[in-house]
This record gives C-alpha cells, sequence and structure tokens, in this order.
C-alpha cells in the first residue's frame, strides 16, 4: 500500500477527531514543511495530529501532508504554536522538517545600501513609491506582508527582478 493511501485511508477511518490535547496558548506561525528524512520514515497521521494539536483543522493537516507527498513541500499556517523549536522537533519525530517562512520586519536601508543605490535609484529600479520607500527608511512605517517579500527577492536576486520589471 502507498504512502498516499494509507494517509487517506487511515484519515478515513479516524473521523471526527475529539480527543486532541490542543495547546492553551500560542502565536500563529507560518512553516515550510519537507520530508525529513527517507519517506518510510514518515508519519503523516501523526504529523497531522501535531498540527491539529496546535489548532489547525485537522483537514488542513492531511491537505498539507497530501501535499508533502505529491510535491515534496507544503506550505500552512499553524494558528497557535506555544513553541516554535518544540512543533519543529515534534514534527521532525513524525519524519517531518519544518522551517518558519520569515515575516520580520524589512531593512530597506540595508537592502538598498547593499546594492549602493539612492532612495530614488532604488524605488526607480524596483517600481516602488520613492515616498513610501522614504517612510519605511525612516521608521514612519512599515511595509505590508507582500511588499516584505518583495524587498526579500530584490535582497537575494536584484538582477533578476530587475530583469523581469523591465525586459518586455
Amino acid at each position: 500500500m502507498s504512502n498516499t493511501s494509507s494517509l487517506k485511508e487511515l484519515l478515513a477511518r479516524l473521523g471526527p477527531v475529539r480527543g486532541i490535547d490542543r495547546v492553551p496558548s500560542g502565536s500563529p506561525v507560518a512553516l515550510t514543511l519537507t520530508l525529513g528524512g527517507k519517506l518510510a520514515d514518515l508519519k503523516t497521521v501523526s504529523a497531522a495530529l501535531a498540527l491539529a494539536k496546535r489548532h489547525l483543522p485537522m483537514l488542513r493537516g492531511k491537505r498539507a501532508m497530501e501535499a508533502l507527498l505529491e510535491t515534496g513541500r507544503a506550505y500552512v499556517l499553524v494558528p497557535m504554536v506555544e513553541d516554535v523549536a518544540a512543533l519543529t522537533a515534534e514534527l521532525a519525530t513524525h519524519g517531518v522538517a519544518a522551517t518558519v517562512l520569515p515575516d520580520g520586519p524589512a531593512d530597506v536601508r540595508a537592502i538598498r545600501q547593499q546594492l549602493g543605490l539612492t532612495q530614488e535609484q532604488f524605488a526607480l529600479r524596483f517600481g516602488l513609491d520613492v515616498a513610501a520607500l522614504r517612510n519605511w527608511e525612516a521608521g514612519r512605517r512599515e511595509p505590508d506582508t507582500a511588499t516584505r517579500s518583495y524587498l526579500r527577492v530584490i535582497q537575494r536576486a536584484p538582477a533578476q527582478v530587475e530583469a523581469a520589471l523591465w525586459t518586455g
């Protein structure tokens, strides 16, 4: 029996999960899940239950495990993580490697200076509003989530971002 079909069968047999000892408090954490070793060591139901313990609905946990089996990677927003290290360690015992997706503040000035550009040059080169850029650097405002992601891409691959924006 394949790992994918066994997951579907096991979860179907479980029915409604009522007895999960959920954590009482915590913060949301976005994770990337990958295979932590050999496929044979993957315990999909146990991993889904570990996520459900942190208030992720079982259906989403099941879908995350299916995505992990199909593509080798899954992304989940776990609603209530009491301790990231504890969750990561628990998932590792079930054959799942978990990495926290970055979501902290972006150091816009450092990214711009790393490229050796003025505020105006940086804004023009990457299609940003120069006034917004000045506000971010002065600490008057924070970039939104999508802009923080865009800034991380600029930091890691500025030439590719520029090529994508300006060739056409």
